[in-house]
Parts: structure tokens; sequence; C-alpha cells
């Protein structure tokens, strides 16, 4: 019986595992810390990615097996590893960002020079980002016409997982902690200083078994209601499961499929056959996710940068303290501040929430929308990088999507009086504002001081006025973004 290595990086699941399925009964599942890409995690994902690999190892060792862990850099681990215990290949899922394919073309290199074979199998999206093509043979550059022939696209068998796995006797350097994982901070500013500092409150179970438990929790109810609900801030009072409370109308699978541990194939196909309006929304959810990957391997050169190139004339402010008050929910538009706060105490936001804060760092602060994909970056369970790059574009206008600046250029407090009609969202994470009734709560500076001190929370020493005046800070942007594209012209 022939050995194969399995190298495990965003799949940490057992079942519907295309690599690990196509690698047999005798088989080396193995995670490598590799210190150029692993150990520059946030405390708030390390500590994720520490849980979710010993609920591997567990789901690994029911099957007889166990995951074997070592560190260094994966284009000497691998070759390595395979001639220790005579592997004749080695397999993966593909990765879709650039830094991923170049890591994984110098192991591809090594493994080659070592006369070792390697495979890198599908699992990390629905439908292959390579796969599809226009017309003309090129990428798409725009969701809508993606979406009709990713909806067509041929889907792969879901397997399942192996009964049983033989690994042979090898060494390995223990399971890692969150400690492990998580190295300095690449930027400086507030990523820096929170970039070590843990989730209060993490809202997410790591492990596989935890992600299908929400993910059949979600199939089972939710789900029907999803079209309906999914920009509800009320915390799911609608939602029969209680599981799903934290998440208002959204799935809350979010970081599991950003790390694998639920497959999105699988979930694809049993919400498709779920059927009705909730589920084809879900699904086009799923469509837009593999639409980020489809663009991010399609345009590696927009990794950080525009992709629209009149937009990389935009000028962005200078304001640290703007920056600061954004960060730590202290703008003065509760909704904005609800947003940022539960990002820092629970490692998510809310859908809509995150177009909300997004549009307001852009477009009220102006202030350049990296900043914004750095914090999610350092705060976020799910934060990856075709998702967090791409919809980070999206809502700051210069990414692929050709719709104009100004539809995304959300009015905070009309957003609040829409998707949080009553305050329940808003009042849970700024508690200053618990005691303000309805009517007040999305612009509380209008109170009077009469009124602020009936509701115990005054403006400016309970709860900070509004840093910027969303009218006059909305025609602002509109002039920079049509000087930016006159300036194309």
């Amino acid at each position: 019986m022939s050995t194969a290595i399995v190298w495990l990086r965003r799949d940490l699941r057992v079942r519907d595992h295309p690599a690990l399925r196509a690698a047999g009964e005798r088989v080396v599942p193995l995670f490598v810390v590799d210190p150029a890409l692993v150990a520059r995690a946030p405390a708030p994902r390390a500590t994720f990615l520490a849980g979710c690999l010993a609920a591997l190892d567990g789901e690994l060792r029911e099957r007889g097996g166990r995951l074997v862990v070592r560190h260094g850099r994966p284009e000497r681990v691998l070759p390595d590893l395979a001639r220790e215990v005579g592997a004749a290949v080695a397999h993966w899922t593909a990765d879709a960002s650039p830094v991923g394919r170049s890591r994984d073309g110098r192991v591809a290199a090594a493994l080659e020079d070592a006369g070792i074979a390697w495979r890198a199998n599908p699992g990390q999206y629905v439908v292959d980002p390579d796969a599809l093509r226009t017309g003309a043979g090129g990428p798409y550059r725009t969701f809508t016409p993606f979406g009709r022939s990713w909806a067509g696209a041929p889907r792969r068998t879901i397997v399942d997982a192996p009964s049983s796995l033989v690994v042979p006797r090898v060494a390995g350097d223990g399971l890692p902690t969150a400690g492990d994982l998580t190295g300095p901070a690449p930027w400086s500013g507030p990523v820096a200083r929170d970039w070590s500092r843990p989730l209060p409150t993490p809202v997410v179970e790591p492990g596989e078994e935890a992600g299908l438990r929400a993910a059949r929790a979600w199939l089972d109810g939710p789900l029907e209601r999803y079209a309906d609900e999914r920009d509800r801030l009320d915390d799911g009072r609608s939602a029969d499961h209680a599981a799903h409370r934290a998440f208002g109308g959204s799935s809350g699978l979010s970081a599991h499929l950003r790390f694998g541990t639920v497959s999105a194939a699988w979930l694809e196909r049993r919400a498709d056959r779920m059927g009705g309006e909730g589920a084809a929304a879900f699904v086009r959810q799923l469509a837009w996710r593999d639409f980020f990957a489809h663009v991010y391997r399609a345009f590696p050169d927009d990794r950080g940068r525009e992709h629209q190139e009149r937009y990389r004339a935009l000028r962005w402010e200078d304001d640290d303290e703007a920056l600061e008050a954004w960060c730590a929910g202290r703008t003065g538009y509760p909704l904005v501040d609800a947003g940022m706060r539960q990002l820092a105490a629970t490692g998510w936001m809310p859908n809509r929430v995150r177009m909300v804060v997004g549009s307001f760092l852009t477009k009220d602060l102006h202030l350049d929308w990296r900043l914004g994909e750095r914090w999610f970056w350092s705060r976020l369970l799910d934060a990856d990088p075709p998702q967090n790059d791409g919809n980070w574009q999206w809502i700051a206008s210069v990414g692929v999507d050709p719709k104009p600046y100004f539809q995304r250029l959300l009015n905070p407090v009309l957003q609040q009086r829409r998707f949080d009609p009553h305050g329940h969202y808003v009042r849970r994470w700024v508690p200053e504002l618990a005691d303000v009734p309805d009517a007040s709560l999305a612009e509380p500076w209008r109170m009077t001081d009469a009124e602020q001190a009936v509701t115990h929370c005054r403006i400016g020493p309970d709860y900070p006025a509004p840093i910027v005046d969303h009218a006059e800070e909305r025609e602002h942007a509109a002039m920079r973004y049509r000087e930016a594209a006159a300036w194309e012209r």
C-alpha cells in the first residue's frame, strides 16, 4: 500500500474533502506552521485556527489517524517528510490567492526535484474559479454574467469522509497554540496595537463538528426566511433556532467557509435541494464568494490596489483621530459604532453593517479603503483575502463592479432606521443608548438637554457627538470621485 501526504491549509475537515479522499487509506495528514504565512495571523484567527486544528486531529483519530504538524517552509517540509515516510505523492486543495499559488508553485517544484508527484485538488469553492470564462475567453469583471455562468456550471461529486486511515509512525511538533500561530503586526497604527489582542466574546465555535451543527441548524429553519431577513439586525428574534440569534438574519457560517471546516460545495447542494427564495438568495451569496475568488485569481495585481484605474487617483485624507474613532466605535453614529464594537468583541459583523461602516470610512471620513481592509483583517474570524479585498473595493466603488459611486454612498441614519427600527442591535452594542427612545436612537445628538437627562445619555460626556456631518461629507465624496474620474479623461 503506497503512502500519500495530504497537506491541509484551509480545508480543515474530513467530510467532502477531495484531496483526502484521493490520497487513499495510508496517508499522512499534514499541517505546516509556515512562518511566512501562518504566523502572520492576528490573535482572533490564530485562536480559531488552533481550535480547528485540535478538532481536526480528533476527527482523524476517530478514524485511526492523527494530524502531523511540522514547523518550517513547506517547500522544505513536504519533500523531507515524503522521503521520511516513503510517500509517492502529495495532495492539497488548490488555492486562489496569488501568495498561496506562489507558495504552492515552490512546493510543487521542490517535490518534482525530489521525484515525488503532487496534485492540486478542488474543494475550496463551489465551482473552480478558473473554470468560468466569458464568451471572449477572458475573466468576468461583473457579477451578474458570472452568476449566470456559475449557476449552469457542472458540479463535482460530494465525497464521503474516509471510514478509516492508516498513518505511518512519524514524529510531529505537536498541535500549535494560538501563540504559535500569531506573528507581529505587519502594519502600524490601531492594527498593531490590537493585533495580538484575543476576542473578548468570540461568536463562532471552531471545528468541523461545530460548523456542521451550525450549518444544519441554519438549513433546517432560518434559511427559509433568508431572502426577507438577511439584513435583519435584531439578533434574530424571529428565528426559531437559538444558535442563530447572534447572527440576526445571516447564516453565521462565513468563518467555517473561510477555514474549510464546512464544505462550500456540500452547503450549496444542501441549500439548493431545500428550494425556495431563501435558499436561492443564500446560494447567490456562495456565488459571490466564488466570484471574488475568480477575480482575485484573474487579476492578482488588484491585491491592495484599485481595479478601476481611474480611481487610483482618488485623494484620501490623513486623519488619525477619525481612524481611531472609527476603529473604537466612537463616531457618534450609533449603527456604525455598534458594528465596530461588535467586531472588536466577537470577530464578526453582519454584512449589512459591513457595508455601512465601509461606506462611512471611505465616503464620510474619506479615509483609504486599505485602512479598513487592514482593520477587518486584524479582527474578523472570516477574513479571507479575496473576500476582504473584494468587498472593500466594492463598497469603496473602486473594484470590478461597474455601479457608480453614489449608489454605495450609504446614509448611516437611514440604514439604522430601516434595518434596526426598534434598536435591538444598536442598544446591545452601544449600551450608553439603552434608554434612548426609538424616535431619537438613530440621531441621539438631536435630543434636547432635558431628553438627554431623562435618558441618561449626555451627548459629549456619555456618547460622542457625530465626528462629521453626513450630508456635507456626501457632497465632498461626490466631488472627490468626480475629480478622480475627470483626471483619467
